[in-house]
């Protein structure tokens, strides 16, 4: 099973930029699937960003898109969300996922289900 740590959230005005890490407990030779979720108060934990284990092909939400950049390490088996450009909108608790193989299409890589290893979360405020 993999740990994953994340860092990095905190306090920031509308149209700055924050920068997420998700550090993993222990290398490994087939390096899962990772994601970036988010759930507001209230709300569902919804898809923001997902990368293959190679790094190679990205998938985003629509509503990050252009915005968010997510990208990973597998030397230092750390995953990044760079979000920039935020918005009051894009405040929730960030969580990492990882999970084995998966198919590549957007559906599977963006459905909460199919992920079997969580960290704890950070929190993201962003004040208009």
């Amino acid at each position: 099973q993999v740990q994953l740590v994340e860092s990095g959230g905190g306090l920031v005005q509308a149209g700055g930029s924050l920068r997420l890490s998700c550090a993993t407990s222990r290398r490994t030779i087939n390096n899962p699937a990772m994601a970036w979720f988010r759930q507001a108060p209230g709300k569902e934990r919804e898809f923001v960003a997902a990368i293959t284990g190679t790094g190679r092909r990205t998938y985003y939400a629509e509503s990050v898109k252009g915005r968010f950049t997510i990208s990973r390490d597998n030397a230092e088996t750390t995953l990044v969300l760079q979000m920039n450009m935020v918005k009051p909108e894009d405040t929730a608790v960030y969580y990492c996922a990882a999970a084995g193989t998966l198919s590549t299409d957007y559906e599977t890589r963006s459905d909460k289900r199919k992920y079997t290893d969580w960290g704890q979360g950070t929190q993201v405020t962003v004040s208009s």
